[in-house]
């Protein structure tokens, strides 16, 4: 099963990795293989994690400017919006 929403998260930070430096891209890379992983592992990931993948796109989103940063927000809302559907808090 993947969770579409995580993983169009994670797609939308490779792209916005093509329009940033080295060390921000790496960073990029490294949240956007976490959501592809969440979004295909047979267990449900729990809202403590999403949040925290949240909050560190709030910041990076926060970091950049122009394109980069709006593909980093729609990322963060994709999260969001997959966070709305799992049970719990």
């Amino acid at each position: 099963m993947v969770r579409d929403e995580l993983q169009q998260a994670s797609d939308t930070l490779r792209e916005a990795s093509e329009l940033v430096d080295e060390e921000t891209q790496q960073r990029l890379y490294d949240q956007s293989n976490q959501l592809a992983e969440l979004a295909t592992r047979d267990a449900d990931p729990d809202h403590g994690r999403l949040d925290r993948h949240m909050n560190v796109l709030h910041e990076l989103g926060r970091e950049l400017d122009g394109e980069a940063s709006e593909l980093v927000q729609s990322a963060r809302n994709s999260v969001k919006e997959y966070r709305k559907t799992v049970p719990g808090v």
